[in-house]
């Protein structure tokens, strides 16, 4: 029986240790419940399961979500955090990116109301493991399972700078009018958008689309997958374009947080604009 309000925990146990530890063995209560749940779980069912009062069930879940334990979703209910995202990561690709990514991709999406997309290198070309719809009639191709010269696309730029990919030999495939095929200017790109944090396409691999992409690293500062949106050339005005790229790169920040990611350096303030149709590079 807790001596200040009584509460006893959902399993039965006494929690009458002394008050130190009777706040962890709470707090570790919840946590397992969070943990070993199939779904995420609510801030009703813990408090219920657990016996404890809602303020300190409150209190207590405020504390392991400021700790990374847990988080939530869209719909406040509970999951594990980021450290145990990122402790199962060290293991390699069993953990699947796709699931640790996507709140991020499904936010970026509702931010921007045009197509998501997150891409890994696959040989000489990127595939796209991941996607979201735009909120328009009008959008994008669905691009999950399919593959695209590296070189053409967003996604494929990011990766090539940041050297987790590399470009085929031979002669590079020209898709539309305006793809780079040229090395030596590509290679140019690919320090801008070093330099800059992000790559913009611009109907270089369909007529009419555009995407901004920036990178997603892992705990260890390499690049493991690239996050891009990406919209009809006809709907991106410059307000939309700066708030593609703010987003992207927010939602990029946090995915590679996830992952155990820790930037030495904050990224660019994005005060170097996205090259639009209308301008001249």
């Amino acid at each position: 029986m807790d001596s200040e309000t009584g509460e006893t925990g959902g399993s039965g146990r006494s929690m009458s240790n002394p008050s130190g530890t009777q706040a962890i063995d709470r707090a570790a209560m919840l946590l397992s419940e969070v943990v070993h749940a199939d779904d995420p779980v609510t801030f009703t069912e813990l408090s219920l399961v657990s016996g404890l009062a809602k303020s300190t069930t409150s209190r207590l879940l405020l504390a392991l979500e400021r700790n990374h334990l847990v988080r939530r979703d869209d719909h406040g209910r509970f999951l594990p955090g980021e450290m145990f995202v990122s402790f199962a990561w060290r293991g390699g690709e069993a953990t699947s990116l796709v699931a640790v990514a996507q709140p991020f991709l499904q936010r970026l999406a509702k931010d921007t109301g045009e197509t998501i997309n997150l891409g890994v290198a696959v040989g000489h070309s990127v595939e796209h493991i991941a996607q979201v719809d735009c909120a328009y009639l009008i959008g994008g191709t669905n691009w999950v399972g399919h593959t695209v010269p590296v070189h053409a696309s967003g996604l494929g730029k990011v990766l090539l700078a940041h050297g987790a990919a590399a470009l085929p030999p031979g002669e590079l495939v020209r898709c539309t009018d305006k793809t780079i095929t040229d090395e030596a200017a590509l290679r140019a790109e690919l320090a801008t958008v070093r330099a800059r944090g992000y790559a913009v396409t611009d109907e270089e691999l369909e007529a009419g689309l555009i995407a901004f992409a920036v990178p997603v690293f892992r705990y260890d500062g390499t690049v493991v997958a690239a996050m891009s949106v990406s919209a009809p050339t006809s709907r991106t005005t410059r307000e939309a374009a700066d708030n593609a790229v703010r987003c992207c790169r927010a939602e990029a920040a946090g995915l590679s947080a996830a992952l155990g990611y820790r930037a030495r350096s904050s990224p660019a303030t994005g005060a170097t604009h996205p090259t639009l149709p209308e301008e001249t590079p």
